[in-house]
Parts: structure tokens; C-alpha cells; sequence
């Protein structure tokens, strides 16, 4: 959960100004959080208390009102009595990384991803996407396999998961569908040998940063299991109070 928000920070700065390279400082004085970590968060909140994605997405999104949200997502979470709006954008793929963790098999996996995008990202492609990042980082920490991720993204989702970064980088622009953006995401990290490549090489793309380098970031922490300390911090640095003590919560309680 820590290696999608400091993703999410780190790639902040990129959304507005996409680069094509893996050279670049990982924070900047103008990096932030944006919300896909306060939607991850809202998640992880969730799963720590009832399940209730819909409420605690809400109530976590409201303290956080500039975020950043889409307008589509931001008139649902300001309504008094929202319904799912038939989204197939990321954006319950952003912050669905914490069932990945708090969830010991696939079917569970599985049912809760698509629980969490139900609430609000209901198209197919939506649920789909939040599925196939919730999964990836299931079996990244449960298999330590890069093979069976991807081939698992393949047979169940149908995702073109037998390119490369290097392939994708230099026709690659900002998609913020699940199909355009997801599978870019955790081929960053299955081309990465370290948390910080997959960082850079989704960030390299060119895309959608901050949730390019969120999933990546995800998936990467549950494949390589160490945050260094460095990191940590930098995250509860840029973090209000709130949002970490439900995330440092969250960690304690699923030993991440």
C-alpha cells in the first residue's frame, strides 16, 4: 500500500507534464498526494472497519477535497445519495490495490475488487481493471512469480501483457480507460528489477502518471516486500495525519 501512495506522489508531478524517460529526480518540491492515495487509503479504511466501500470512500474523499478528482467522480462523491455512473475510466483501479493484502485467496481477491468498483465504476472494462491490479498484487506476493501474473492477466482479462515498456514508450499518450492504462501499468512493473524501476518505467511512459507509477508501485511492493525506511518516511512527510495513521494502521494489521 506505501509503494502505490509513494508512487502516486512521485508521478504527480509527471500527469500534467508526461516524460518519456526514466531519468528524473524521484521527488520534486512540487510532488503531492493526489487522489488516487486518498482513495486507497479510503479503501484500506474500508476493509479495516465493514466492508463498506461506498461509505468510507465517501467520507475519506470528502475530507480531501482537492485532490484532484475527475469531474464525473466528483459529482458522485458530493451527491447526497450517489449511483455507479458506468465508468470505465481507472479510477477503481487506482485504489484497489489494499484487497489485494487483505485477502489470503483469489476468489475473495476477485469478489472484493469488484465490490469496491461497483460503488462507483460499474462499466465491465471498470470492474475489470480494479480486478486484474487487485489480483496482480495477490499473486505478486503470494507467488513470486512474474510469469503467472502475467499470464493470469492474459487468460482471465484478455490484456495484451506480451509487450515491453520499451515497445509501448514512444507511441504511449495519457489514457485514463482501465484497458488503456492498466496493462501498461503492471507491464512497467514486470519489466522492473527493483520498487523504484517499476516507479520509473511506468512513469516513463508518458501517460497518466500518478496512477501509472500507484498500480505499478502496488503490485511491486507485493513482489519485492521491501519499502526502505527512506521511503516510509517520505510518505508520512507528505501525507496529513489522517491519511497515514489509516495507513500505517493498515500495514500493521496485514503485516506489510
Amino acid at each position: 500500500m506505501i509503494g502505490a501512495i509513494a508512487g502516486d506522489i512521485i508521478g504527480s508531478v509527471y500527469e500534467a507534464a508526461p516524460i518519456k524517460t526514466k531519468t528524473f529526480p524521484l521527488f520534486h518540491p512540487t510532488s503531492r498526494f493526489t487522489d488516487d492515495s486518498v482513495l486507497t487509503v479510503a479503501v484500506a479504511l474500508a476493509l479495516l472497519k465493514d466492508g463498506d466501500y461506498r461509505k468510507w470512500v465517501r467520507r475519506v474523499g470528502r475530507r480531501h477535497p482537492d485532490a484532484g478528482y475527475g469531474g464525473a467522480f466528483s459529482r458522485w462523491l458530493q451527491s447526497k445519495d450517489p449511483f455507479p455512473y458506468n465508468s470505465w475510466g481507472n479510477g477503481a483501479a487506482m485504489r484497489v490495490s489494499p484487497i489485494g493484502f487483505a485477502f489470503d485467496n483469489e476468489a475473495d481477491v476477485l469478489q472484493e475488487a469488484k465490490r469496491s468498483a461497483q460503488i462507483s465504476h460499474d462499466h465491465p472494462e471498470g470492474i475489470k481493471g480494479a480486478q486484474a491490479v487487485a489480483l496482480a498484487v495477490y499473486l505478486a506476493r503470494t507467488t513470486q512469480d512474474k510469469n503467472v501474473i502475467r499470464n493470469a492477466l492474459i487468460e482471465r482479462f484478455g490484456y495484451n501483457m506480451v509487450r515491453t515498456t520499451e515497445c509501448i514508450r514512444p507511441t504511449y499518450r495519457c489514457d485514463i480507460s482501465c484497458q488503456g492504462s492498466v496493462p501498461e501499468a503492471i507491464i512497467a512493473f514486470l519489466d522492473a528489477d527493483s520498487w523504484e524501476d517499476a516507479v520509473r518505467n511506468a512513469i516513463s511512459l508518458g501517460g497518466d502518471s500518478d496512477t501509472l507509477a500507484c498500480i505499478a508501485g502496488a503490485v511491486a511492493q507485493a513482489y519485492y516486500r521491501q519499502i526502505h525506511p527512506s521511503l516510509i518516511a517520505r510518505v508520512k512527510h507528505y501525507l496529513t495525519p489522517d491519511l497515514w495513521a489509516i495507513t500505517r494502521r493498515f500495514c500493521e494489521t496485514y503485516h506489510i
